[in-house]
């Protein structure tokens, strides 16, 4: 192998990695699979988060009223009817619709029974209407209409097609349409819309009934005035992506997920760590006469320290390229045949990785420069 555009002094050092072939494949392993397991880690972590707020994402309301108790889209707290008025009068407002979300029991067509969830959406707007595939949006005013969102939870409603029927709580439903939105839930439970009224009407509820308040504002301007407002009235408003931070902070820190992902990222680092730094040193210590000869015949000691950047430097954007590219290929495969999986390549995992490798490459590097720095050619001819 041989790299023509190089430095005489950087082709030196790329010639004597790549002729060792052992340290050289153990070095790309060690960093490709820290680099698969950071990213992997990390993208199964925001997987969860974006699944997590996956109502949020497919409604996708511009402010969202809520119980200031609420921590999670899944966890509703039911407001009282009149705080839809009262919002619904603050200046600014555009116009405000309530959303019901709740969980409900399905006895499917061949007996078995199946958890759901169930958005309602409000009658006269249908705001937050998932995309049709098949059948139309307004046979949801139809008799015992629902619509089911095809997604990666749609099959345990053995694959349901227009006209399947189903029992809830003693209802007839009947699947009018077909649908698809943004991004799957968390839970593994497939999803239904209805209308708001016939979920209540469906479904067991307590004295209140609205489970968010949906907030269109006539201008970016005046969500800062209906937040203040709705506050003074004791609710909470939220944007939609206020809401998703706070979701993902609840994941993040309240409960064990983000502390375990967390764990398994610091291993991989360590792994790649450990990995590359061992191995680079075993390296420039079995050519340490050939830094030695470099150095007695007048290589300086910049120039043998800019040669181990360059490795270590090579072989981490090297290792990084084939661990992300791993990842992706595995993600790939694993969403084939495996529909709940969550995992998704960010731009913040990406970053996160590439800041490890990169010092992964400067620990190697330091431990290699330490050790090339102190070769005297005296000692190196006179063995």
């Amino acid at each position: 192998m041989r790299i023509i555009h190089l430095p005489g002094r950087l082709r030196i050092a790329f010639e004597l990695l790549v002729n060792d072939r052992t340290k050289f494949a153990a070095l790309l392993v060690g960093i490709t699979f820290a680099v698969f397991l950071m990213i992997e880690m990390t993208s199964l972590f925001a997987g969860i988060l974006s699944r997590a707020s996956s109502t949020v994402i497919n409604i996708g309301a511009s402010i969202w009223v809520m119980d200031p108790a609420v921590q999670t889209v899944a966890n509703t707290i039911p407001l009282p009817d009149y705080v839809l008025d009262e919002v619904r009068s603050i200046p600014g407002v555009k116009y405000a619709v309530p959303l019901y979300s709740g969980s409900a029991l399905l006895k499917l067509h061949d007996g078995s029974y199946q958890a759901a969830n169930v958005i309602g959406l409000d009658d006269s707007s249908l705001f937050g209407r998932p995309e049709v595939n098949a059948g139309k949006i307004e046979d949801i005013f139809a008799e015992n209409a629902f619509i089911a969102i095809e997604d990666s939870e749609f099959y345990k409603l053995k694959d349901p097609r227009i006209g399947a029927e189903f029992e809830l709580n003693d209802h007839r439903g009947v699947i009018v349409a077909i649908a698809h939105v943004a991004s799957s839930g968390l839970f593994g439970v497939p999803t239904l819309y209805t209308t708001y009224y016939r979920a209540l009407q469906y479904i067991p509820n307590t004295r209140y009934t609205i489970s968010y308040v949906l907030v269109e504002p006539k201008t970016p301007a005046d969500v800062t005035n209906i937040q203040k407002q709705v506050q003074a009235a004791g609710y909470l408003a939220l944007t939609k992506s206020q809401f998703i931070a706070q979701i993902s902070r609840f994941y993040m820190y309240q409960t064990g997920i983000g502390t375990n992902m967390l764990i398994m990222t610091l291993v991989s680092f360590v792994i790649g760590l450990s990995i590359s730094g061992q191995t680079l040193y075993t390296f420039i210590l079995e050519n340490l006469e050939k830094f030695g000869a470099l150095k007695a015949i007048g290589a300086k000691g910049r120039d043998l320290v800019s040669m181990i950047l360059f490795l270590a430097t090579f072989v981490a954007l090297t290792g990084y390229g084939f661990g992300v590219g791993l990842c992706a290929l595995v993600i790939w495969l694993a969403r084939l045949y495996l529909p709940d999986y969550a995992a998704m390549i960010t731009f913040g995992n990406l970053g996160v990785a590439f800041v490890m490798v990169v010092i992964i490459a400067s620990f190697s590097s330091y431990i290699g420069v330490r050790k090339v720095l102190k070769i005297e050619p005296f000692d190196i001819f006179r063995g």
